[in-house]
Order: structure tokens, then C-alpha cells, then sequence
């Protein structure tokens, strides 16, 4: 009855914390490594006022920073202050639902439903705050304080993607953003941002369809921009119909381009029906391109355009291997699944992005649990997706997205550490773990120790002190 009773309540940890505070000096378990020195600042749906009928995905954004220096840690959380939480504060309720659908009784002249809670990076001196339906929000590092929207000097416009990819050698950052040419939208922009934080480039194409792209890939000399059929329809979403739905009749494309060429020479090709939202990292091998992502076989929490939901059981996801022939007679490409483990939020050591990798973590689920479907562990792949260590954390008690961070400058790739927070079923509490990223199996080698939860959120990043 114990364990039943915890694995009930990690479904409330979906539910958002009333309140900002600091937290200095934090009670540590086992010994934070001297290396650590920096801040993991992660991002999440934390909505200030319910709204009815809002999907999880919409709720509003709160940055979660916890400092590391020294062995010591502390905390910060604060509520990133978009144009929608600022009239919403003000207004003392919600006055949007989902996906920037305003509320009967809201303003006319409120049009902003942005919520900036998706991903948090640095690069080029800011940090910013993601969700790909709008632009970046810079957030002032340590205070989390917001500074407002960054669009590079009016170099860029419209969604950004909460995914974009920082090069390891260059320092450039490539981006894109789908709903280009307005809401539910067919139409896709690209662009890049130098490791000085200026906009080299920015232009737009038609995709296929208007798709929900959450995540696109890049390598040394290439993009590749998924186009699946988790759907978006503005007549739908105007008819009271889902505006985002599965509908597989509309196949799956992955468009192909050379990161130095055009949009009229985007190759695209087709393969079976899938959703995505993560890719782990892909490279270049001859004239092959390889990718690894976590692949599902209909799109999970979201349901069909009349409202069906998707099976449970093809709605979970895998690590899976996508292999386009560009020297080929075929606009096919292969996809073949590397475990049959659920998984999702995958990382690596991000000073491999876009190249061949030899290591790969992601959170997973426990095949030996009822809620088979939570994230309640971590595995440790490698360059083929071959597992070399699991954790699973006691029933229950669910795991965020692990962050590899490196040892040092110099230190070999996958020589580091994991950190990633842990909301505890039975204290209703959250921690930070810390796990040598080549022994995860071992377990956290330190915990940083809340006083409250952490909701589940989405992804965050490392910043180190220097």
C-alpha cells in the first residue's frame, strides 16, 4: 500500500509551487565534487493562476538555479515576467488558455500569451529563456531577473526554438522557429547568431505541412528540420477542435540542407510514421548522415483531430537511429530502434554536438513499476545506444533531465558529471543529484537537499563561473 500510495502522488509533482524564494547554504549529502563550480539553471511550466482547458505545455515559465562553488550550494527560483505573467499578476487571474488562446472576459488589447518555459541557455553573453512560440527572454544572470524580450537588434523575428544548437567549435549557434508566417503555420525560419552574439543570418521556407516542430538536427555541414505529423490547424483550433492533433495520414518528412547553402536545395525525405520531440546528436559519416533520437510511434498528450487519444502503448519513447544516404537513389530514410527502454530528455557532452559522440544519457523509465511510463531513473549509452549503466531511483520518485557537465576544459569526453533534480514521492521534496556521469550506476555521489518540490519541467543548462 506504501509504494502505491508514492507512486500515486509523483503525478502531483505536475502541479505548480506558489512561491519565489532563496534557499543559501543548503544541507548536502556525500560530497559535492571541487570541479563543480558554476550555476544549472533549468526551466519548466509553472502556471501562476489555473486556466481551464490549459495543456501542461502552456503554463507559465519558472527558472530554477541552483549555485555550486566550492562544495557548497544554494537555490533560486523565480518566475520569468513575461507580457502575459505581468497582466496576469495584475489582473489577479488567468486571461489565457492554450496556446495563446485569450479567455472570453480578457483584454482586447492583450495579444502576448507567451510563457518562456522551456529551456534556458547561454550564449554570447546573455542568458536566455525558450519556448519556441516566441523570442528568446534574456533573464539576468544570478537575480533571474527579466530583462525582456532579445531579438538582436530587430535581426530576428517571430518563434525561436527552445532546442537551438551551439556549435563546439565555432561558438555559432544555429536556430530555427516553426509558425513562421503566423499561428499554425506551414512555414519555417532558420538562422545563426556568432559566438560575439551577432545575427549572420535569418530567412524562411515552406514545409510541407504546419507541423509542431519541437527540435531539429544539426551537424558539422548540415541541417535536418523534421516535419512529423503531430498537426497544426488553425480551422481546427477556430472550430473548437484541438489546434495541435496526431494525423498520421500526413507521413513524416525530414528535410535535408547544407548548413552553407539555400532552401531551394532542401532534399526531403520520407519514413514511417513517428513523433519526436528530442534528439540526443547526430554526425556525418561519409555521405551519410546519422542521428540519434527518441523516437515514439504516435505523438504522447495529445490526441486525435476529433479528439481520440493516441495508444498508450505506441505513445512512449525509444532511443532510435535515423540514417540518411545522400549519396543514394532513394528519398527514404532508415529507422531503427536501439532499445526497447522508454526514455526521453537526452544529453551528451555538449563539446561533441554535431559531431560523432561515444557517449549518451537520458532519463528512463522503470520496466519493473506500474507507472512504467515515468522517468524514475538514468542510463548511460554509448556511441552505438549499447547501454553501459542504469540507475532507477526507489518507487515513486521521478528524475528531470540530466545535464552532463565536463570535469574540466581538457578532460576527455564523458569524463564528468550528471546533474539532474529529483522530486521525492513520499516527502514531497526535490534534490539535486549529482552522479559521476561513468558510473551512474552507483548512484548520486551527492544530493543537494530542498526544503520544497521542484515541479517536473523540461530542460536546463550548465554555466560555469568563469
Amino acid at each position: 500500500m506504501q509504494q502505491e500510495s508514492a507512486i500515486r502522488a509523483e503525478w502531483a509533482n505536475w502541479g505548480p509551487i506558489p512561491m519565489e524564494c532563496d534557499a543559501p547554504f543548503l544541507k548536502v549529502s556525500g560530497e559535492l565534487p571541487r570541479e563543480l563550480n558554476g550555476t544549472l539553471y533549468r526551466n519548466g511550466p509553472n502556471p501562476q493562476f489555473d486556466a481551464p482547458g490549459a495543456h501542461w505545455f502552456v503554463g507559465d515559465g519558472m527558472l530554477h538555479a541552483f549555485l555550486l562553488e566550492n562544495g557548497r550550494a544554494s537555490y533560486r527560483n523565480r518566475w520569468v515576467r513575461t507580457p502575459k505573467w505581468l497582466a496576469e499578476h495584475d489582473a489577479g487571474r488567468a486571461l489565457f488558455g492554450g496556446f495563446g488562446r485569450k479567455l472570453p472576459d480578457a483584454p482586447a488589447d492583450l495579444t502576448d500569451g507567451g510563457v518562456a518555459n522551456t529551456n534556458i541557455v547561454f550564449h554570447g553573453g546573455r542568458l536566455l529563456a525558450l519556448e519556441e512560440a516566441h523570442l528568446p527572454t534574456e533573464i539576468e544572470p544570478g537575480t533571474l531577473a527579466t530583462r525582456g524580450y532579445c531579438n538582436y537588434g530587430g535581426r530576428i523575428a517571430g518563434p525561436f526554438t527552445a532546442h537551438p544548437k551551439i556549435d563546439p567549435v565555432t561558438g555559432e549557434m544555429v536556430f530555427f522557429g516553426y509558425n513562421a508566417s503566423g499561428p499554425l503555420t506551414p512555414t519555417l525560419s532558420f538562422g545563426a547568431i556568432s559566438a560575439a552574439g551577432r545575427v549572420t543570418r535569418f530567412e524562411r521556407f515552406e514545409s510541407p505541412y504546419a507541423s509542431m516542430v519541437h527540435d531539429f538536427i544539426v551537424t558539422e555541414h548540415h541541417l535536418l528540420f523534421p516535419i512529423l505529423p503531430l498537426t497544426g490547424s488553425l480551422q481546427r483550433a477556430m472550430g473548437g477542435q484541438p489546434a495541435y492533433a496526431w494525423e498520421p495520414d500526413k507521413g513524416t518528412h525530414v528535410g535535408v540542407m547544407k548548413r552553407n547553402g539555400g532552401t531551394k536545395d532542401i532534399i526531403w525525405f520520407r519514413g514511417e510514421n513517428c513523433y519526436v520531440f528530442h534528439v540526443m546528436n547526430a554526425w556525418e559519416d561519409g555521405d551519410r548522415i546519422i542521428a540519434d533520437v527518441m523516437q515514439f510511434e504516435e505523438a504522447p498528450l495529445f490526441p486525435h483531430p476529433d479528439g481520440r487519444p493516441t495508444d498508450p502503448s505506441k505513445s512512449r519513447a525509444r532511443l532510435c537511429r535515423w540514417t540518411f544516404d545522400l549519396a543514394g537513389n532513394t528519398d527514404r530514410f532508415a529507422q531503427t530502434y536501439l532499445d526497447d527502454l522508454s526514455g526521453e530528455f537526452p544529453r551528451i557532452d555538449d563539446r561533441r554536438a554535431g559531431l560523432r559522440s561515444t557517449h549518451g544519457w537520458y532519463a528512463c523509465a522503470n520496466p519493473d513499476l506500474p507507472t512504467f511510463g515515468a522517468l524514475s531513473g538514468v542510463v548511460h549509452v554509448d556511441g552505438t545506444g549499447k547501454r553501459l549503466s542504469k540507475y532507477h531511483l526507489p518507487a515513486g520518485d521521478t528524475m528531470s533531465e540530466p545535464v552532463f557537465v565536463e570535469r574540466g576544459k581538457d578532460a576527455v569526453e564523458g569524463d564528468g558529471f550528471l546533474l539532474a533534480v529529483v522530486y521525492r514521492a513520499r516527502e514531497n521534496l526535490s534534490d539535486l543529484a549529482v552522479f559521476n556521469a561513468n558510473d551512474v550506476e552507483a548512484g548520486p555521489a551527492a544530493l543537494v537537499h530542498l526544503a520544497h518540490r521542484v515541479p517536473d519541467g523540461f530542460h536546463g543548462n550548465w554555466v560555469g563561473a568563469s
